[in-house]
């Protein structure tokens, strides 16, 4: 079976997004731009990609993102990173990404503990995952799975 790549996710969206009826923005901690790379390098995207924050330190995401102050390895802090990027970009689909890529713990969570923020319809939502301890690994997941979501908020708000 084959598996799905952050390429092929992008190039979906870019033919879902066709003529720029939705905007699609990111927020990035853990993966530093990963996904916005893949959605800047999809056929149109100047189109329907409002762009994105890297957001590795924890103040950007606070003074930048609108974060509340607190944990950022946290769902909480994955949904404020998506809500501000959509508000700050005026972006109708937004994800957000926070956690641990290693080499060690970070707020008590594990290597591999990944947090996704959607928001989408005014609507936001967070997911979590345990993604092992491969540094790469974690982060193509990472990528591959924000990038799901995208798509899947998009289809639902068209």
């Amino acid at each position: 079976m084959p598996t799905t790549t952050a390429a092929d996710l992008s190039a979906t969206l870019a033919e879902l997004l066709e003529g720029g009826k939705q905007r699609v923005a990111v927020a990035e901690s853990l993966t530093s731009g990963r996904i916005a790379t893949q959605l800047g390098a999809a056929p149109g995207s100047s189109d329907w990609f409002a762009g994105g924050v890297v957001a590795y330190a924890s103040d950007v995401k606070f003074g930048v993102l609108g974060v509340e102050p607190g944990p950022v390895v946290s769902a909480r802090c994955a949904e404020q990173m998506a809500r501000g990027v959509a508000e700050l970009t005026q972006a109708d689909v937004a994800v957000a990404v926070t956690g641990v890529g290693g080499p060690d713990r970070q707020e008590d969570q594990p290597v591999g503990t990944v947090f996704i923020g959607v928001y989408a319809g005014g609507k936001v939502y967070s997911e979590h995952h345990d993604l092992g301890d491969e540094v790469e690994e974690i982060l193509d997941a990472t990528t591959v799975r924000a990038l799901e979501l995208v798509v899947d908020r998009v289809r639902a708000l068209a």
